[in-house]
């Protein structure tokens, strides 16, 4: 047999053979399976564009015909995939992550001359090797980490969103060029700078849903989008009192509208087809798992909020309203104050800052119903916005984004209206008044 087709063969069915052998041996948890899940998501598209990067400066070279994605064979793509995600979490998941990556860049480093003839090193491979740990073996390695051991829900919430958008905006599409033999992104880049900008604007407008959802399910339901690193809290609040699924519907949206811009009839039936999906089997499913871990709660609030229809107001379920404290003697703040009296917001109370039963405050300061960690400044005007209608949450949405809001926040401070503590007024000083 040609050497050629044993090393494509091999470069996936090892990979594959080793995952199993070890899972039946040791078979895997749950929070392990979604480990490897999530690693081999973020594989995917990160092997993908460090192929892009190979083409520029040419770190190695693919001789191989037929079954190629961007001049790289798939069958060593998805093996490279699964032996980056899967392998390292079945065998090397207690050991630090240094040696973790220290010891699987020694064997693809041993591993890669082997791969000829279809792999042909250039004399700066190694440089290629350490662009790979770092784009692609490190970062899936670190989400691994951090879902199994269920930590820093904060960069695994940042990688579901990188890792997500790498998926639908990138790899989705490039894999329909490649089996389709399609020209590719042609399409969008001749068009007008003006155009295209205008185009890619309305595409994150569109993912800001699905963005801000996740922010929602890490800050006040304590999980992420996977099934089996599920929020721990039922989450209502956000973009969820307004819509069930926005997640779903905002990657329908996008896979849809990206099909259109790129005037791609596959790439916008995928997006249909998702809808298609989110509209049956996944929301079937979904209902009977959120309604067996949630029950009356679940039932409540599937009853006022629709999953594929916005409400313009906003759904709040909880006990007791959340509170928004202004200071009283700031006149920018009072300014606040009045604004969201007008709008009367759903669920939500207005006081003063000097009166928080506890302690000092900052000049805006935002406490959710359910306990979570309080919000102050730009971070808390935003959470309020969540309070009035769908619109102002969607503004409120885009200010919570991580470089758009500390950006903000600086503004404000330059402004004069930055932090500053507010001193509580004592019970004895309210009776005198």
């Amino acid at each position: 047999m040609d050497r050629a087709i044993l090393v494509r063969a091999a470069s996936l069915y090892v990979p594959i053979m080793l995952a199993l052998l070890i899972s039946l041996h040791r078979p895997p948890s749950r929070r392990q399976v979604a480990s490897m899940l999530v690693a081999f998501v973020w594989c995917l598209p990160a092997l993908l564009l460090l192929q892009l990067i190979n083409q520029l400066f040419h770190f190695w070279a693919f001789h191989a015909v037929g079954g190629l994605i961007r001049g790289m064979p798939v069958d060593l793509y998805l093996g490279w995939a699964l032996a980056w995600s899967a392998i390292p979490c079945l065998t090397l998941r207690r050991q630090p992550i240094w040696l973790m990556v220290t010891v699987m860049f020694t064997l693809d480093v041993l591993a890669m001359p082997l791969c000829e003839p279809v792999v042909e090193l250039s004399s700066r491979w190694l440089l290629g090797e350490s662009l790979a740990m770092a784009l692609v073996l490190l970062p899936a390695q670190l989400f691994a980490r951090w879902t199994s051991e269920d930590s820093n829900l904060a960069g695994r919430a940042t990688l579901h969103v990188v890792s997500s958008g790498g998926v639908i905006l990138f790899l989705l599409p490039e894999s329909i060029f490649a089996l389709l033999h399609q020209p590719g992104w042609q399409q969008l880049w001749q068009q007008s700078a003006y155009s295209v900008s205008l185009q890619l604007q309305a595409l994150a407008l569109l993912g800001l849903l699905g963005v801000t959802a996740v922010q929602e399910f890490a800050l006040r339901g304590e999980g992420t989008p996977i099934p089996y690193d599920p929020p721990k809290k039922l989450v209502t609040t956000g973009i969820y009192a307004y819509i069930a699924n926005p997640m779903q519907l905002s990657c329908a949206m996008v896979m849809t509208a990206l099909g259109a811009v790129l005037a791609n009839p596959w790439i916008l039936a995928t997006g249909v087809m998702s809808f298609v999906y989110g509209f049956g089997l996944a929301d079937w499913d979904e209902a009977a798992d959120m309604q067996a871990r949630f029950g009356e709660s679940w039932l409540r609030y599937r009853g006022q909020v629709k999953a594929w229809r916005f409400r313009w107001r906003p759904y709040y379920g909880a006990a007791r309203p959340a509170r928004i404290y202004v200071a009283e003697n700031c006149g920018p703040c009072s300014e606040v104050r009045r604004w969201f009296a007008a709008r009367k917001p759903v669920g939500l109370e207005i006081l003063a800052a000097e009166v928080h039963p506890a302690r000092d405050l900052q000049r805006v300061t935002y406490e959710p119903a359910d306990g979570s960690r309080p919000e102050e400044g730009i971070a808390a005007f935003a959470r309020a916005l969540d309070h009035v209608n769908l619109a102002w949450t969607l503004l409120g949405a885009l200010i919570r984004l991580p470089i758009i809001r500390p950006a903000l926040q600086l503004l404000v401070d330059a402004s004069g209206l930055g932090p500053r503590r507010i001193p509580r007024r004592s019970l004895q000083c309210e009776l005198v008044e």
